[in-house]
């Protein structure tokens, strides 16, 4: 299950609250697997130009059975690798691309271990891959292509891409399906139960989920207002704002977090003088009626400090990242030198796990994460020089993993 985004470095924390390694939960191990350079060369990563700037474009990846499937933007190709840094196959765009000097063109009938296949890329970005290795990317169509929905206030913008297990194109998928018209802004596309691919939509009114089999029919579309989110009974005078839909991998669900603000009054003049966190929430959809099945409670991220001789305690919320198999929930909250980690059942059990994992200064140049349907959260980590794949076995972290 593909669940790339890419998180903003946010130190805000190190900043107001001087987190140290003493207030986080358990270290989760982390496990360097290999770096790539950066640059335009078939086994590098072009996310900065020639004098250092960051392009305009970045990369995403997914982890699926142990190899690693980048999208890069900039450089208009996808890369396959083992997780012992080998590439495998490259899709690319030739006129973006020098030729590959180490890949050789995939011919039927030849049987060869490393391939390269040309194919016209605009601007590859969200990726997934489903359990027959079939690739699923988010593309740009050209200008000249787009198109704008008066009723949404939308550019429609975006396709995606479907490539078999060895990187040839199959077809392509629009709103309705295979040859469809083109979606608006892509938040993020994923595999679920029986290989179906799922892909998010944001627009002005709010969101549009698209959910096909796995050979391209539609077979449900969800629409989320914006202006109408669900607010649990028990909540009053709350307003809703929304984190993050993510997918279940082994049933037909979507997973929403929200999070609930309240409005704070002057007690003297009994006027607006903010707002505060209230609570969060990850909703459960059942896709095939739309129908709300249950909501779960998602605590805060608190840290204390001393201020003028008295506690005080900050509460902050989680980010939701993803869902694993049986129905957890993966968040995040940044921390100094790292994320903050909080997974969760979604059942009636409510099973929490806490932990932390290592990030250095360095590497936050740019870092996009991804977490497998197994449990296993990997990220690019990008310093100056060198784009570094890691994984943290989060599964093992939570005695499931071998």
């Amino acid at each position: 299950m593909k669940v790339i985004f890419s998180i903003v470095v946010f130190l805000a924390c190190s900043f107001l609250f001087g987190c140290n390694r003493s207030s986080r939960a358990t270290s989760i191990e982390r496990e360097d697997l290999f770096t790539l350079d950066i640059g335009i060369m078939e086994d590098q990563i072009a996310l900065f130009d020639l004098e250092g700037n960051h392009g305009k474009r970045l990369a995403n990846h997914v982890m699926r059975d142990g190899l690693f499937y980048i999208s890069d933007g900039n450089g208009a190709k996808i890369l396959r690798y083992n997780s012992f840094g080998d590439l495998l196959f490259m899709i690319y765009n030739e006129e973006t691309n020098p030729p590959p000097m180490t890949l050789r063109p995939l011919t039927d009938g030849i049987l060869i271990t490393r391939w390269s296949v040309p194919f016209p890329l605009v601007e590859p970005g969200e990726i997934a891959v489903d359990s027959r290795r079939h690739i699923y990317v988010r593309d740009r169509l050209p200008p000249d292509q787009h198109r704008f929905d008066t009723e949404t206030r939308s550019l429609l913008s975006n396709v995606i891409l479907h490539f078999d297990a060895y990187g040839r194109f199959l077809n392509y998928l629009g709103r309705e399906g295979i040859g469809g018209t083109p979606f608006p802004r892509i938040e993020g596309i994923y595999t679920s139960v029986n290989d179906e691919l799922v892909v998010i939509c944001r627009h002005h009114l709010g969101w549009d989920i698209y959910w096909y089999n796995s050979e391209g029919a539609l077979l449900f579309m969800v629409q989320l207002n914006s202006e109408a989110l669900p607010i649990p009974p028990d909540r009053e005078n709350v307003f809703p704002s929304l984190d993050r839909i993510s997918v279940a991998v082994d049933e037909r669900a979507l997973f929403i977090k929200i999070d609930y603000y309240r409005h704070i009054y002057d007690e003297s003049t009994n006027l607006r003088a903010g707002i505060e966190a209230d609570s969060s929430v990850i909703w459960v959809m059942n896709v095939e009626n739309g129908v709300w099945e249950r909501h779960i409670d998602i605590p805060f991220f608190e840290y204390t400090v001393i201020r003028q001789n008295r506690r005080v305690t900050y509460r902050m919320f989680y980010s939701l990242l993803g869902m694993t198999r049986n129905g957890r929930a993966v968040l995040t909250f940044p921390v100094e030198a790292g994320y903050s980690i909080l997974i969760i059942s979604t059942d009636a059990s409510g099973v929490q796990y806490r932990g932390f994992i290592d990030v250095d200064n360095e590497e936050m140049q740019f870092n996009a994460f991804s977490l497998s349907a197994d449990g296993i959260l990997s990220a690019l980590l990008v310093d100056d020089w060198q784009v570094r794949l890691v994984w943290w076995r989060t599964d093992r972290f939570m005695g499931e993993g071998s």
